[in-house]
């Protein structure tokens, strides 16, 4: 029998988690809210996983290039199984954010070890290998809600849960059973504490992970504060919002695959300044448009944001030596992450009474990067 690539094994285990995520996550707020009829509660839906999420990040890079990425990517898919069994057997408000931080715990090894087992896989091609990985993330994401719909009409019931845990499980025999021991893979002997805080002290890993935090904020943003402050100002309704969401997948999925093949070929600097700049272009210029023509800066923004992605995380991989492959990914996620918690909370102060001006602020810092981008350019 033929054996199937890296790459179909891990965007297939990816997508069938995603898949399960993107229902699950659409489910959990209105259930904790029916269990303690507190928006408080609700809001540590989000902060309990990404706190998981962010402090697993690192740790579990760090070992996967000692022991290999293969079984931390199986144990974190089989967690994420486990949470899937604790939303669905769970009475408890205390049980959801219980299974949010196993959650969290498993989905740490899997954003950052599928990029790091790729560049090993592709070495020349890790740019379009990463962009068709998160392609295939962001197709789940955005699937997963209306297999919610289909599973559970009412927002009510458990079945959604047991099959995110079996969909967990799935993805986890895939990779268990078709991922082939990646060439370059490495052991402890040829890994040293001194490589891993060299690396990260170089100045253009310093510059691209300060980028990475400031993607990770845009991120959240868009999926968080935009919606709301779209809804006041442009009279967005569930539909329009759904749109946004649907737009915004869209935008950052696709121009990662076509972003991460071509910059295998001309070099990745010129996406990283021009990802930032155009997400810099469409937030800026946001509050210019009005009724369905706001998708356009929106859609130019969620463009930017995923070719400044694929291209980031390619060239951390592309300037990583092959021990550090999981270090390296770990560091781009791990300050994702911390982006993606604090840069909406940041701009819902910032912009408490005139959002404008914190959607300008983040887009100035978007162009400030791109600026510092284009000055270091290799």
């Amino acid at each position: 029998m033929q054996k199937l690539s890296p790459l179909f094994v891990l965007s297939l285990s990816a997508t069938l988690l995603m898949l399960g995520v993107g229902m699950i996550v659409a489910l959990l707020p209105q259930r904790v809210f029916d269990m303690t009829g507190s928006l408080e509660s609700v809001a540590l839906v989000a902060s309990v996983f990404a706190l998981a999420y962010v402090l697993a990040q690192l740790p579990i890079s760090a070992f996967s290039d000692r022991l290999g990425p293969k079984w931390f990517l199986v144990a974190g898919y089989l967690t994420c199984a486990v949470s899937g069994v604790i939303f669905y057997s769970t009475e408890s408000a205390g049980g959801v954010f219980l299974g949010r931080a196993v959650q969290g715990l498993g989905e740490a090894s899997i954003w950052a070890l599928g990029p790091a087992v790729l560049s090993l896989a592709y070495p020349t091609s890790k740019g379009r290998a990463i962009g068709l990985y998160n392609f295939a993330i962001h197709a789940g994401l955005t699937a997963g809600p209306l297999l919610g719909l289909f599973l559970a009409p009412d927002g009510l019931g458990r079945l959604p849960f047991l099959v995110f845990a079996v969909l967990c499980a799935l993805s986890g025999a895939c990779v268990l059973f078709f991922l082939r021991p990646t060439r370059g893979a490495v052991g402890p002997s040829r890994l040293s504490t001194r490589q891993f805080l060299d690396l990260f002290r170089q100045r253009r890993i310093v510059i691209l992970l300060f980028g990475v935090l400031l993607y990770g904020a845009g991120y959240g943003v868009f999926l968080t504060v935009l919606p709301v402050s779209l809804a006041a100002s442009h009279g967005f309704d569930a539909t329009a919002t759904s749109l946004h969401f649907v737009l915004f997948y869209a935008a950052i999925s696709l121009s990662q695959v076509v972003a991460g093949t071509v910059s295998d070929r001309i070099g990745r600097p010129g996406f990283l300044v021009w990802g930032m700049a155009l997400a810099a272009i469409g937030l800026s210029v946001l509050p210019l448009f009005s009724g369905m023509l706001v998708y356009l800066p929106l859609g130019l923004a969620g463009i930017g944001l995923g070719v400044f992605c694929v291209a980031s995380i390619a060239e951390l991989n592309d300037l990583a030596p092959d021990t550090l492959k999981g270090a390296v990914s770990g560091g781009y996620y791990f300050f994702w992450g911390i982006g993606y918690v604090l840069g909406p909370l940041v701009l819902g102060v910032v912009g408490a009474s005139t959002p404008v001006v914190g959607f300008s602020a983040l887009s100035a810092l978007f162009g400030i990067l791109a600026l510092t981008l284009n000055h270091n350019r290799a």
